[in-house]
């Protein structure tokens, strides 16, 4: 799906939501990024995220029905919430391996959504002393980080 067929999916979803929105800019370089701009951040993002989530699913899902499987690879972020909350999640990470290494114990992080346990995967995809393993169902899936022996 072409970053035009972008704008108009996520334009047409928010409309459809009754959500002001100031600008959508589509972003590409490792992963697609649907950056939106909005006044009505709170109705967008909800608890924890949550909706903002469920509407990422909602979006991907169309776009997939709409162009294949191909087209679905892409995040929306409202007003940087996706993207600070993925640093917030790095920074705490890191700390957490750091943890594992001195430990030499596993470190289980708390449940988070697939996008960011793929983040979290690929931060430790190269290195040396840290393995990663994603456990457990549904809401509950985490990572667990471990020494590699």
């Amino acid at each position: 799906m072409d970053a035009d067929a972008l704008k108009q999916l996520v334009g047409d979803m928010l409309s459809a939501l009754c959500v002001s929105v100031d600008t959508i800019e589509v972003s590409s370089g490792g992963r697609t990024v649907v950056a939106v701009s909005t006044p009505d951040s709170s109705l967008v993002i909800g608890e924890r995220g949550e909706t903002l989530q469920a509407l990422n699913t909602l979006a991907r899902r169309i776009a997939e029905k709409r162009s294949g499987r191909e087209a679905a690879s892409f995040l929306i972020d409202v007003n940087g919430y996706h993207e600070g909350r993925l640093q917030e999640m790095r920074d705490k990470v890191k700390l957490l391996a750091e943890r594992a290494r001195t430990f030499n114990h596993e470190v289980e992080l708390e449940p988070m959504s697939s996008y960011e346990r793929l983040v979290v995967h690929e931060m430790f995809a190269e290195d040396p002393n840290i393995e990663t393993e994603s456990r457990g169902e549904g809401k509950i899936r985490h990572i667990v980080l471990k020494c590699k022996k």
